[in-house]
Order: C-alpha cells, then structure tokens, then sequence
C-alpha cells in the first residue's frame, strides 16, 4: 500500500482524464488523514482549482457553517472529492472521468480508514452509497457498507441555490453529530 506522500504524489502529477488539461490545481483533500469522519464532494469548483483546497469558496464557508454546528472543523475532519480537478463550467464529473479519479479516493479511503463517510450531494452520494440515491428523499439515512456508516447531506452549494433546505439539513448533522458520540463512547458490555 502507498504512503500517504507516495499517494498524493501521484495524483498531484495525474493525467488520466481530459480535465488534467484545464485544472490550475490538483485537489487532494484537506483536514485530518486521522479523523474517523470523511466527507466527500464531487469535485473542486473555481476557487478550490486556484487555491488546489476543496471548499473554499461560498458552498466551502458554509459548510464550515455547518460543521461547526455540531462542533467540528477542518481539522477534526477529512474533506476529499470524487474527482480531483476542477470539471469545467462546474459541470458534473462525467461518468469516464470519475472512474479514472475513483481509485485516488479509494486509496486515501484506505489509509484514512473512517468510520463514517459524509456524502455531498447526489453524485457523490450515487457514486459512494448507491447508483440510485435520490438526495431529496434519502438524504439523512444511514447505510452500512463494510463496517462503514455512511450518511449523504444536501451539497452545500444546493443549500446555498435553495435555502429552504436548510431546515431539512440540521437533523442531518444532529443524526452525524450522535454517529460521532457513538464512537466516542465505547458500548456497554
């Protein structure tokens, strides 16, 4: 298994797919490699391609918003994406593109070794949950997936085009934020 140095290394130098052609940055991640929480976007928008951080931008502050309000921050979390450059206009990573970026994600999902994973948004969450999520009627709810619980949330910048959903997102943290306590605590025997 790479290091993770050795991983990054070779996504930084990445050409797999057409969007290595117009990136400023590669996005790696950012946060804590050590955090049992990992939360995963679909891809880095403008802001994150120049800085070469995810999250940066307007749906970034408010996500920062949202982890602090249930008491975490960048550096008690783990903020990857589904692909690593930016796919122009914003647009949707299409399908040949994640596929060429999954196993960079796969592989930090590996040495990380999370106990939970966050999805943001729908494609984030049909690539890592299910091919047939539905974010406005499964946003919320728990699945297992190889001793992994995993939870998607409405993409902060959904939240930011719709802020009505903003009253559906907090149980949504609350239920993450119990998830977390959990693991703090170990079971009754």
């Amino acid at each position: 298994m790479q290091t993770w140095d050795e991983l990054k290394e070779v996504c930084l130098a990445c050409r797999k797919c057409r969007l290595a052609e117009t990136r400023t940055n590669v996005v790696f991640g950012d946060g804590n490699p050590a955090s049992p929480i990992l939360f995963i976007g679909e891809g880095p928008g403008e802001q994150e391609d120049l800085s070469g951080i995810p999250f940066v931008g307007r749906a970034g502050k408010l996500l920062d918003s949202m982890l602090g309000t249930i008491g975490l921050d960048r550096g008690k979390v783990y903020i990857a994406n589904i692909v690593k450059c930016r796919p122009p206009q914003n647009r949707d990573p299409l399908p040949d593109e994640q596929e060429a970026c999954i196993p960079y994600l796969r592989a930090q999902t590996a040495l990380i070794r999370p106990k939970i994973i966050v999805c943001l948004g729908r494609i984030a969450a049909m690539k890592i949950i299910s091919p047939d999520f539905h974010i406005s009627q499964d946003h919320g709810k728990w699945f297992d997936r190889k001793g992994v619980r995993m939870m998607a949330l409405y993409h902060p910048a959904a939240l930011l085009r719709d802020p009505r959903r903003k009253t559906e997102t907090l149980p949504d943290l609350l239920a993450i934020e119990e998830e977390l306590q959990k693991l703090e605590t170990p079971a009754e025997a």
